[in-house]
């Protein structure tokens, strides 16, 4: 771990030591008056930096040095042993060589030693102050640690000055080991919290422990500790990568176990959850760069107990669901009805399984840091929603219980919305095997409901066309009694009943056009023709009525009549030629066909004029899709 030195130049610290050199002073003489030894104190040199005439000895400063360190002084206390040694290299000549001062050096290397052990000892209770007075505004002595601080780069500074007499000191790599030291042993013996969960395990409280020690120890930092060191010395992103590298070296350890599920879950949340809100807190945003400290644990590391949790949790969701549809099918086999709320049948099976995925998936996703990885616990759906039109495939087998096919129905209808809003939490394979599964359900469930009402209303169908539509009591008669059949459908779910109305009034709309269209009652003159526009509008305007009232939203059905209706109104080729290209732009799926069947039955119309009038269709481009279809499906 290198930390920067920058800032603490050479010039720097003879500006430093210069400043400082007029305080020394005064502390010699104090110490000269005070002192019951009679010992010859020398003054500092002169601020340039030259001895002065006076100074002509290497002086004595034990008493003043001892004074300094007392008073945690580091600082000045290593100028001042800076300036011993400047004297003694600086004096060394053929005359004087260096050996002539080993009393001197000695005497130099005990105090300098004397000093180092107070740094570390200071460096060591870097940690140690009470965050609870940090937030009560109680003065926090940070004068020893900013003046140790000081004391190591000026040693850096002395070491590249005089670094061929002697062996350098390395204070710096002291400092770095130090607090590389101090890091370790407080990971070692980490805080105890509160009491968590009876059934935590002892890998949950070592890491929880340790974490809590990491945080309040970074808060510290920022806090107190980095007031103590100069800015581009980064103390606080040099402190978060040895908590980073400590903690990960120790959980890279605990995942070499076989470790069970809980503790796998555990160690995950670690690393994707609890230890990236720790680095967010407030207080530590903008002082540590996340990206550069890297990831807890290797990919390699991660993966195997990424599986063993992602397999858990698959399980334990295809357990849930079937749990779900085994009591739904359990209940129906002992003949329960299905629950009624506000007079519409009700199931709580898609709503239970619908908040079990999301809530699962989305904590997959906290746990793994990945939403991709946590999607892969849902391949079991596709499975579980064909389980679930088994079901209600028997339900309607037994034709016995309409009731449990329309609480089936809403719950197809919530599912629906969930696979279709919710698709992130999806593979999109899995997601569309499930949508195809739902609307085949949907599809198959409005048939099952419908069909009585087809066989109410064949009857009077046929007779409508046999005994001619253009009479007004068959008409409504047949409205009458699709009015009743209609009653039988007020318990289903609103939105349910909105798409079995809207899904009945297009084929009771179909019914009509392909009975029209097969041409049983032939309109042979312009009188007839009117007529039956006459009669269609009336249809129209009552089918659409009764459909709305029931909860239909297909606007569009009625348009249809209208539009055919026109067709039987108009005379004029180019009139009828400008309609059907119009009925064609509406729906792209009317044929040639239909066109065909629909004016043949104005027998006023010649081949010819026909033949001009369909070409009309066949020219319209068919490039897109029609929104509703409805001719392809007569």
């Amino acid at each position: 771990m290198k930390i920067s030195s920058e800032g603490f130049t050479l010039n720097s610290l003879n500006q430093r030591g210069r400043a400082a050199g007029g305080w020394i002073r005064g502390k010699i003489q104090k110490i000269r008056r005070n002192s019951h030894h009679d010992v010859g104190v020398n003054t500092l040199p002169s601020t340039d930096g030259r001895l002065s005439p006076e100074d002509e000895e290497a002086p004595e400063v034990s008493p003043m040095f001892e004074q300094l360190l007392d008073e945690q002084h580091f600082s000045e206390a290593s100028l001042l042993l800076n300036h011993t040694e400047d004297l003694l290299f600086g004096d060394t000549s053929e005359d004087q060589p260096l050996h002539h001062h080993e009393e001197e050096l000695a005497r130099l290397t005990a105090q300098r030693g004397a000093l180092e052990k107070l740094l570390v000892q200071t460096l060591n209770q870097s940690l140690s102050l009470n965050l609870e007075e940090i937030s009560n505004e109680v003065s926090v002595p940070t004068t020893a640690l900013t003046s140790a601080v000081k004391a190591i780069h000026q040693a850096e500074e002395q070491d590249l000055k005089w670094t061929t007499c002697r062996t350098p000191n390395n204070w710096k790599k002291l400092h770095d080991s130090t607090l590389c030291s101090l890091v370790e042993g407080r990971m070692d013996n980490p805080l105890v919290g509160p009491a968590g969960p009876t059934d935590q395990s002892s890998i949950q409280m070592d890491i929880q422990n340790m974490g809590r020690q990491l945080k309040e120890d970074l808060l510290q930092v920022v806090h107190v500790v980095k007031n103590c060191y100069p800015p581009e010395s980064n103390i606080c992103q040099v402190y978060a990568s040895l908590y980073h590298q400590n903690l990960s070296a120790r959980l890279r350890k605990i995942s070499d176990f076989v470790l069970d599920d809980k503790d796998c879950t555990f160690l995950l949340r670690w690393v994707n959850e609890f230890y990236p809100g720790i680095l967010k807190k407030p207080e530590l945003v903008g002082e540590i760069d996340v990206e550069a400290l890297g990831t807890l644990l290797p990919q390699d590391l991660l993966e195997p107990l990424e599986a063993q949790y992602l397999n858990k949790q698959e399980s334990e969701l295809s357990a849930y669901v079937s749990q779900v549809l085994q009591v739904e099918r359990r209940k129906w086999v002992e003949g329960t009805e299905p629950t009624m709320d506000d007079g519409r049948y009700f199931s709580p099976l898609a709503y239970d399984i619908i908040q079990f995925i999301n809530g699962m998936v989305m904590a997959a996703q906290t746990v793994t840091g990945s939403l991709d990885r946590a999607q892969n616990i849902t391949h079991g759906l596709t499975d579980l929603m064909q389980s679930f039109r088994a079901f209600q495939d028997d339900v309607m087998k037994q034709n016995k219980s309409p009731a449990q096919v329309k609480a089936n129905l809403s719950c197809v209808e919530q599912f629906r919305d969930f696979f279709d809003s919710r698709r992130h939490l999806f593979p999109e394979d899995v997601q569309k095997a499930c949508l195809e599964v739902l609307m085949d359900m949907k599809r198959s469930a409005q048939t099952f409901l419908l069909n009585p009402v087809h066989k109410v209303l064949k009857p009077l169908s046929q007779k409508l066309w046999t005994s001619g539509w253009l009479k007004k009591d068959v008409f409504l008669k047949l409205l009458d009694d699709l009015e009743n059949e209609l009653q039988g459908f007020q318990d289903l779910h609103p939105s349910c009943q909105q798409e079995v109305m809207g899904q009945l009034h297009q084929e009771v709309t179909q019914e009509y056009v392909r009975r029209l269209l097969r041409g049983e009652k032939k309109l042979k003159d312009r009188e007839q023709q009117l007529k039956a526009f006459s009669t269609m509008m009336n249809h129209a305007d009552s089918l659409f009525d009764l459909f709305c009232k029931w909860g239909s939203k297909e606007d569009w059905l009625k348009e249809i009549l209208i539009n055919i209706a026109e067709v039987l109104k108009l005379q004029d080729v180019p009139a009828l030629q400008m309609q059907i290209a119009l009925l064609g732009s509406a729906h792209p799926d009317l044929r040639e066909n239909h066109v065909s069947s629909l004016l043949k039955l104005k027998l006023n119309i010649s081949k010819p004029d026909r033949r001009i009038i369909k070409m009309t269709l066949m020219d319209l481009q068919r490039e897109t899709s029609p929104a509703n279809e409805f001719f392809s499906k007569l």
